[in-house]
């Protein structure tokens, strides 16, 4: 049995729709038709840090260019196992805010990094 030329384009959209993936298809609760809620979007937060390191001191600087108030502290590890390695205070840094935190070892500092509450 022969197949007319004009269900050949009738054809080839039921192929082309079957061959789509289910996630690529819109969904009714996407649309809002069926009343679904939107996933809430996340805001963005955190102070932007810039550490740097000058033989066993370090100083960092955190500008915070959000509306929240983030809270920063400074942590240094120190190379030498006898070396005590420190944390700072937690400190808020407000909206549009730049704040110092400074640190240091006796001797060479190993690691230093930042942790941000918010």
């Amino acid at each position: 049995m022969r197949l007319s030329h004009r269900f050949a384009p009738v054809f080839a959209a039921v192929a082309l729709v079957m061959a789509v993936p289910h996630d690529a298809m819109p969904h009714p609760r996407a649309e809002g038709v069926s009343g679904g809620s939107r996933p809430a979007v996340p805001h963005p937060f955190g102070a932007e840090c810039r550490t740097t390191v000058t033989g066993s001191h370090v100083v960092a600087y955190c500008h915070n260019p959000y509306v929240g108030t983030d809270r920063v502290a400074l942590h240094v590890e120190c190379a030498r196992w006898w070396d005590i390695d420190s944390d700072s205070a937690p400190v808020d840094v407000g909206p549009a805010m730049t704040v110092r935190l400074t640190g240091r070892c006796w001797k060479e500092i190993r690691r230093v990094w930042i942790t941000h509450e918010e």
